[in-house]
């Protein structure tokens, strides 16, 4: 019996060790069916910090996504540096997580990108319509995520904002992928051989903010890089994304959060005389 302390001290220490050994449950969720965006249905964003006892962030956190970033608040900056992103073709699948599509890649073989002498690996990108954020006050028609990790787990996040137009390129070349997965009830595809460099970007200037996850668990401080030039696409490749995922809404952005004193800056190079 005498021994039985030091049992349960071994079994303690075990449990804590591989408690912190493990990485923290900060991913957004693969199954969304558990949320919703419509507030009468009583699981909409209001109720969100409710609904799992992970997701109090949702509801009480202070550093919530997305916000408006308009020219009030917006400091402008020329020390931030050019996005560096060192991406690569990589094997990758399209998901149908409930509310959004999820385009994935494997490991690390997609690349990074690197923020203040940070790694964080690209994981996967999936789509927002309308778009989350806001440019005063101005909601646009689409809004894609490129959600990064780094070794320690932090989350750094891309965000790109795209009003109707000429068709995207990137979401042109998987028309064929998103109309087959349609046909699936719960939808997942392999597709291949993925650059995410094809994801256009094509402007120096981004907003920078220190945020959320926008869908649960609402994890908090990430590092949000928000383009921004507003890119195009059509009104068929945004209609498309959302008859992929099979929901029954027609929406899938989260409403805006409070700011709550958080500083925003936009990046614009010193050798940049353009507002």
């Amino acid at each position: 019996m005498a021994k039985l302390p030091t049992q349960l001290l071994a079994i303690i220490f075990f449990i804590v060790l591989v408690l912190y050994s493990c990485p923290a449950r900060s991913q957004e969720v693969e199954d969304e069916s558990e949320f919703e965006y419509h507030e009468n249905h009583g699981k909409g964003p209001s109720k969100w910090g409710e609904l799992h006892p992970n997701w109090t962030s949702c509801g009480n956190g202070r550093m919530q996504s997305p916000i408006d970033m308009s020219n009030e608040r917006v400091q402008i900056v020329s020390h931030l540096g050019r996005l560096k992103r060192s991406y690569r073709p990589a094997n990758s699948t399209l998901k149908n997580r409930g509310h959004d599509m999820m385009l994935s890649w494997e490991g690390e073989e997609a690349g990074a990108i690197e923020i203040n002498g940070t790694v964080y690996v690209l994981q996967q990108c999936h789509w927002h319509s309308p778009s989350e954020h806001t440019i005063n006050g101005r909601r646009y028609d689409l809004e894609l995520h490129l959600v990064h990790v780094s070794a320690d787990g932090k989350i750094a996040v891309i965000g790109i904002m795209y009003k109707i137009g000429r068709p995207d390129s990137f979401l042109s070349s998987l028309v064929e992928h998103l109309t087959a997965i349609t046909d699936i009830t719960e939808g997942e595809k392999v597709v291949g051989m993925i650059n995410p460099k094809d994801i256009k970007i094509g402007s120096r200037k981004y907003y920078r903010y220190i945020g959320s996850l926008t869908i649960p668990p609402c994890t908090e401080n990430v590092i949000w890089s928000i383009v921004r030039k507003v890119r195009t696409v059509t009104r068929e490749q945004v209609r498309l994304l959302r008859v992929a995922v099979h929901d029954s809404s027609d929406t899938n952005a989260r409403p805006l959060q409070a700011i709550n004193q958080r500083s925003v800056q936009l990046f614009r190079p010193a050798d940049d005389e353009e507002n």
